[in-house]
């Protein structure tokens, strides 16, 4: 028979504290990320390894769990050398848990009471404390569970919830049932993986013919190679002599003696929490986000969305009217200072041509042109894109996570969409300095041509006077005064003509520079809102990749 309970490999405390905080960290990293009932085992070991570490580590918790007529009840009492839990016909005779402690009763008390054994029921082997050959079970904790396959449904609730917070197991069946199906499809192989502190005893050995007993325990072990549970001790027993428990005693008093059976059952409760969570990440690092092409396509999309080509051509108009309000024929300005400021029809800063009003950059909402059916479209698909991109090598339910993250700031984009194009500094405050240049030139030329213009009016009035004619000064054969007026003039419009072509290469350069600052703008509210919730569930799922690697580590 093979050691019982792994007794050649003891389990480190520190170890085990140091894979339970890993399970904590892993819970921590995908809460909120994962579906709770896929995490609910896992909170559960933690709360439950916690508790029990956290009480007697001297007392060592054994439950015997066994059918209706197995004769655990009467195993109970032959352990204890007592009669402590009823026996009777009537089935199910065990209804409720009781508990029998080897030692003083105030150690187990704690723990007891963390399992749920009611006062009543438990009862002290107060011999263990005389010396007698009881001291060898001192700190055992022997529990008699309620028939699994009782009629009565709370007894099988009651079994299941013992079966998860006791340290070790001992299954007695019976050689009638001990092949029935409940008991190895619902319990046993659901026990696979707590094989170290699992025990398995045939009762009412007595029963068989000398002969048939060891083929039935033959029977037996195949049935229980079957259900996973290789190499876990079995015993034949009867609790009819002392004899016929010797063996289990013997077993019963090592484990206790070890003090190592609490410690390998929470280990076998991390090593199942691990295999069950070991399907939910995978064993490559993900990437850190989503690659360059499709960051470009989501800032794109994002730039349609905020109406950044409206408003780029809005910047190139803006500047041509701007600059032909300054640099045009001083008699037309006032005219076009009647047409509307481009950028002021969308409430963008910079609507006056000297400056900004700092009111104006403040504004609650632009009146930027609300985006098509098909740039929301776009949209959509370049942050689904984006989120695909990103979960492409991620398992379970991590790329709906993934996904979920991607669209959960999707209702705060507009306004933050709107905010960065009102808040983008669009190049138009300050007027450039040739401007000012061509403006005072034509300021000068038409100062010409009004002196001109004067100083024609004022022969003309002379003559009409009867008063002698004014000696003009000549250029050539034409007067001054003509020169200055048709100079003027024709300056005035040379100059306007060959500004023009330098005005609409500076509005396209105008118009580049404000795509430019409006696409960085955006692409900035596309990271805060759509990028940086995604990279955040790939930094959790690293999180929770390296925490169940180092749940793993025994």
């Amino acid at each position: 028979m093979r050691e019982a309970f792994r007794g050649d490999q003891r389990v480190d405390p520190d170890v085990l504290l140091a894979r339970l905080d890993a399970v904590r960290r892993f819970l921590a990293a995908a809460d909120g990320h994962l579906p709770d009932a896929r995490l609910v085992p896992a909170h559960t070991v933690v709360e439950r390894a916690g508790a029990r570490l956290a009480l007697s580590r001297d007392h060592t918790v054994v439950a015997l769990a066994g059918a209706t007529g197995s004769g655990k009840s009467s195993l109970f009492n032959a352990l204890a050398r007592l009669e402590l839990s009823p026996v009777g016909v009537r089935r199910p005779t065990t209804g409720v848990a009781h508990a029998c402690v080897w030692g003083p009763p105030e150690g187990a008390a704690g723990l007891l009471d963390w399992v749920g054994v009611l006062p009543r029921h438990r009862f002290v082997r107060e011999s263990a404390l005389d010396g007698d050959d009881e001291a060898a079970l001192r700190g055992l904790v022997l529990l008699d569970l309620p028939d699994f396959d009782s009629v009565q449904w709370s007894h099988r609730l009651e079994v299941d919830r013992l079966l998860g917070l006791v340290d070790l197991v001992v299954w007695v069946v019976d050689p009638q049932k001990y092949a029935d199906r409940v008991i190895h499809d619902s319990y046993l192989r659901e026990f696979h993986r707590h094989r170290d502190v699992t025990l398995v005893v045939l009762n009412q050995a007595d029963r068989l013919p000398p002969a048939e007993l060891p083929k039935v325990l033959a029977d037996l072990r195949r049935l229980l190679d079957a259900d996973g549970l290789d190499g876990v001790p079995l015993i034949a027993t009867t609790a009819t002599e002392p004899a016929g428990i010797s063996d289990l005693r013997a077993t019963l008093e090592r484990t206790v003696a070890e003090r190592q059976a609490a410690l390998r059952r929470l280990a076998g409760d991390v090593d199942t929490v691990v295999a069950d969570l070991g399907e939910l990440v995978g064993t490559d690092r993900p990437a850190a986000g989503p690659d360059a092409a499709t960051t470009d396509t989501l800032t794109r999309a994002l730039a349609g969305a905020a109406g950044v080509p409206a408003v780029t051509e809005a910047v190139r108009q803006a500047y041509r009217h701007r600059a032909a309000a300054s640099t045009g024929w001083p008699l037309v300005r006032g005219w076009r200072r009647l047409r509307p400021d481009p950028l002021r029809r969308l409430h963008l800063p910079g609507t006056a041509g000297g400056g900004t009003d700092p009111a104006e950059s403040l504004v609650a909402a632009t009146s930027v042109p609300d985006p098509t059916a098909a740039q929301r479209s776009a949209l959509g698909l370049a942050i689904r894109s984006v989120a695909e991109h990103a979960a492409a090598d991620l398992p379970g339910a991590w790329p709906t996570a993934v996904t979920d993250a991607a669209r959960s700031r999707l209702g705060d984009l507009p306004d933050a969409l709107d905010r960065a194009v009102a808040g983008t500094d669009l190049g138009l405050d300050r007027r450039p300095l040739w401007w000012r240049f061509v403006g005072a030139g034509q300021w000068l030329v038409t100062l010409a041509a009004v002196v001109g213009l004067g100083w024609l009016v004022l022969g003309y009035v002379v003559r009409a006077l009867g008063l002698p004619a004014l000696e003009n000064p000549t250029v050539g054969v034409v007067p001054l005064p003509t020169v200055l007026l048709l100079g003027g003039l024709l300056a005035g419009l040379l100059l306007a003509a060959l500004t023009r072509p330098l005005v609409r290469w500076a509005a396209v350069r105008a118009r580049r520079r404000a795509e430019q600052r409006l696409v960085t703008a955006v692409a900035a509210v596309g990271d805060e809102y759509v990028l940086a919730p995604v990279r955040g569930v790939l930094a959790r799922y690293a999180e929770a990749r390296d925490a169940l690697r180092d749940a793993s580590r025994r």
